[in-house]
């Protein structure tokens, strides 16, 4: 399975949305996590993994601007950032961004922490399209519209739900902490 296949959300919920940075500030990881508090303006995505299959694991968190009909093209990343799974709490990560505009993030649970996709992954995209396992197999991007972050400036709140393969389709894990 493709890094950029892994399965995506069939809820939107709501991404876009500006936040205060104080108020998420103690659950941030990665290495821009400093990016997100106190910023003064700079724009910036926080992207909150919601559904977890399991504490397990790497997550991975790769951002994405210019051209919209490039997102997810291989290597056309801004930004990525891997970290371990947390044990508990929320995944939230900082992605700062050059400047306001339109972006994208993906993201892959490599759940077993092999480095390589497998059909055990899990992943999302902005904007929680709906992806079927026939998109996964025959390698269909979902539509800029669908994935599309409106970045102003200060911080951007961008929620996540994870999607695995279950079965014949590719869902949330009913049970996973939201």
């Amino acid at each position: 399975m493709s890094k950029l296949f892994a399965p995506v959300a069939a809820i939107a919920l709501g991404a876009g949305s500006t936040v205060a940075p104080a108020a998420a500030a103690a659950a941030i990881v990665g290495p821009h996590a400093a990016e997100c508090v106190g910023n003064g303006g700079k724009p910036a995505m926080l992207v909150r993994v919601l559904g977890l299959k399991a504490r397990t694991g790497m997550v991975r968190v790769q951002s994405y601007g210019g051209d919209p009909a490039h997102y997810f093209d291989k290597g056309s990343y801004i930004e990525r950032v891997d970290v371990a799974t947390p044990a508990t709490g929320p995944v939230e990560v900082c992605m700062p961004v050059p400047r306001s505009g339109s972006y994208a993030i993906s993201i892959r649970h490599d759940l077993n922490g092999s480095g390589k996709s497998d059909m055990s992954d899990g992943g999302g995209f902005s904007g929680n399209p709906s992806v079927s396992l026939m998109d996964i197999i025959f390698k269909r991007r979902p539509s800029p519209v669908q994935v599309e972050v409106k970045v102003a400036s200060g911080v951007t709140r961008v929620p996540i739900v994870l999607n695995y393969v279950q079965g014949g389709s590719v869902k949330p894990i009913a049970s996973a902490e939201r």
